[in-house]
């Protein structure tokens, strides 16, 4: 194969790679040599098919493997040879393709954009600072009266008390569609949240000013986009009876409240809470160190970045944010989004923090293990209940999901392997010091 180059521009590069049409040739032969003794063809005994034959019956599918193996082997070698990385996969296109027959050379051109050389960082002098913050007493006494919020009684009210919304009522109710009871429309002492929406609408709001032993016809008609198809938009009739109305009651924070989060008593449950809200404060400080150490390395170096890997960055950024601007469009029928220049300048950052943190890896030999892997996958299927096998089965058979999933994890590890070797003090800080901190990020 010969190679002449064609284009060294910064970090683009141009090839000719071109296969003279004799060892093309000879490849194809060589193949059908390897594979002959074990042929078989009506007339012939195995192994005994004349070349001729072979090549009249295989030579054009032999021919394309041959090519292609050429073309793959040849890129390897420069690639090993010129020491380059290709920022995305190589440009591969054959010359005169279309008018390309056996017997002519094959001439391919390829283009592509190497990584760069990444300087080397001096992290020895990064310094920074850690924030600190201790649960006070108060958030303690604030976390365990949301939970005895959360887990509310309710006790029966007074005799011919009307419901009020937020008061639960248990009824029993018969459903029925033109004059037909359906299935699942019917249960006996069943509680009920006026105000929880957590039956169709206009189901709740009818038992409102409902007192014990009330019966109440309640005529609703189920959504057009109902879950059950043969209900959908139908006008319904539910037969209910009030059997009692109570009030909400706020648990006593005790030990039995702590109890039914699982824990032995009410000061085993306040150790839990504190425990909990000092580890959410941790991982707050923590983005707060991420960005303070990223801001360092990307004032550190620098060195030229592919424009391909910059402009897909800037794209996707702008893409998202766009969408985030318009939650109420959920498809991708609006037209091309021009990413702006302040778009182009984080996109420039994040590329050159990306490959800048992938080569600190690489020389600290980091890697991302199966269980870290694995960890990851059951984590993000959480988010789809009853489709985790479906999710896993996609993750497997993706790349690209797959390393959607391993580069943060691969991006952390590095980030506490640059803050184990630098200089880091700690700032004793109060929640609200912090949280402020947290809202200074998004603002940068």
């Amino acid at each position: 194969m010969q190679v002449k180059e064609t284009r060294n521009e910064g970090l683009k590069r141009g090839y000719e790679f071109t296969l003279p049409a004799a060892d093309l040739a000879a490849q194809v032969d060589a193949k059908l040599k390897e594979a002959q003794p074990g042929i078989e063809m009506k007339g012939f005994r195995k192994g005994k098919v004349p070349m001729a034959l072979l090549k009249k019956q295989f030579g054009q599918r032999v021919l394309g493997d041959a090519m292609q193996e050429a073309i793959d082997k040849a890129m390897r070698d420069h690639l090993e040879q010129s020491g380059d990385r290709p920022a995305a996969q190589p440009q591969i296109e054959m010359v005169d393709g279309e008018t390309w027959k056996e017997g002519d050379d094959v001439v391919v051109t390829v283009a592509y954009e190497a990584l760069p050389q990444i300087p080397e960082a001096d992290l020895s002098g990064i310094e920074l600072e850690r924030l600190v913050v201790s649960a006070a007493d108060e958030q303690v006494t604030e976390a365990l009266q949301n939970l005895a919020k959360n887990a509310q009684d309710f006790e029966d009210r007074r005799k011919g008390s009307k419901a009020k919304e937020g008061d639960q009522v248990v009824i029993d109710f018969k459903g029925m569609v033109d004059g037909e009871a359906f299935e699942g429309g019917t249960a006996e002492d069943y509680p009920l949240v006026l105000g929880s929406n957590s039956f169709i609408p206009g189901f709740e709001d009818r038992l409102v000013g409902a007192k014990a032993g009330d019966e109440v016809r309640v005529e609703v008609k189920f959504p057009e986009e109902y879950g059950a198809e043969h209900l959908a938009g139908k006008d319904a009739v539910f037969e209910t009876t009030v059997k009692a109305v109570k009030a909400p009651k706020e648990a006593e924070i005790d030990d039995e409240l702590a109890k039914k989060f699982g824990a032995d008593d009410l000061e085993a449950l306040k150790t839990q809470i504190r425990e909990r809200l000092e580890a959410e404060y941790k991982g707050a400080a923590r983005q707060v160190l991420k960005r303070a150490l990223l801001d360092k390395l990307d004032s550190l170096v620098k060195f030229d970045l592919p424009e391909s890997l910059v402009e897909a960055e800037a794209n996707q950024i702008a893409h998202q944010l766009w969408h985030e601007e318009h939650p109420e469009e959920h498809g991708h029928n609006h037209g091309t989004i021009e990413p702006t220049d302040e778009h182009k300048s984080l996109a420039e950052r994040r590329v050159r923090l990306g490959l800048l943190l992938a080569e600190i890896g690489q020389k600290a030999e980091i890697t991302v293990s199966d269980q870290e892997m694995t960890q990851a996958v059951l984590q993000q299927a959480r988010q789809y209940p009853g489709q985790e096998r479906a999710f896993f089965e996609f993750i497997q058979k993706n790349p690209q999901a797959q390393q959607q999933l391993r580069a943060p994890i691969f991006e952390d590890k590095v980030v506490d392997h640059i803050v184990e070797g630098a200089k880091v003090s700690e700032k004793t800080v109060t929640k609200e010091e912090l949280e402020k901190a947290i809202e200074a990020l998004d603002e940068l």
